[in-house]
């Protein structure tokens, strides 16, 4: 059974008029991004602007630079529906689908078939998918802290482990998901803002 694909969950949030630019934020997520680190997490309560941060960065890096060259950005809001792991994937697949065109039609058809595999088959076929781009990608996944299901947690781990070298995944949540995030930390493979970065001082 497919799933039907709720557009605006794909949109980057548009930077509202009062936002203050936070150049030293920035500054923080474009080194982890450089330096080829796996994840950045953006891990504050409600109303510490973790979503106007990540749209804002992520919106830069969608415009070229001085030198012509932009970064392939895919964004995804999630929502409590998406505790589905079959709906999860669904979208992850929509996400990644904006990086480029035809991306992710292996494993949107996996998704399609009667009897679907396994989540990790899923992802592996998006994964080939993507190592064959050029170029920076990021990927984003707002309100994480929505997700309760471990499937999904497990899916996720899965996607982190297996990361190609140029894409970057970017989770901004109200609390820490349940991921290796000390195992990434102690690999150097972790940018973290929280809330005490995220405060105005």
């Amino acid at each position: 059974m497919s799933t039907q694909i709720l557009a605006t969950k794909l949109f980057i949030p548009p930077p509202r008029l009062e936002v203050v630019l936070r150049p030293r934020l920035i500054e923080r997520l474009d080194e982890g991004f450089a330096a080829g680190r796996r994840l950045t997490l953006i891990s504050a309560p409600a109303g510490f602007g973790k979503t106007t941060l990540a749209g804002a960065w992520a919106a830069a890096l969608s415009r070229p630079d001085p030198g012509g060259q932009r970064a392939r950005v895919g964004w995804l809001s999630l929502d409590e529906g998406d505790n589905d792991p079959a709906r999860f994937l669904t979208y992850l697949v929509a996400a990644a689908q904006a990086l480029a065109p035809g991306l992710g039609s292996a494993a949107s058809e996996m998704l399609q078939s009667p009897q679907p595999p396994p989540l990790a088959a899923v992802l592996t076929a998006l994964l080939n998918e993507i190592s064959a781009l050029p170029g920076r990608t990021l990927l984003v996944l707002d309100d994480y802290h929505v997700i309760t299901a471990r499937s999904v947690d497990d899916a996720l781990a899965f996607l982190l482990e297996h990361l190609p070298p140029h894409l970057h995944l970017v989770i901004a949540t109200r609390e820490d998901p349940s991921l290796p995030l000390a195992r990434l930390r102690a690999r150097g493979q972790l940018t973290e803002l929280r809330a005490a970065d995220l405060r105005f001082t």
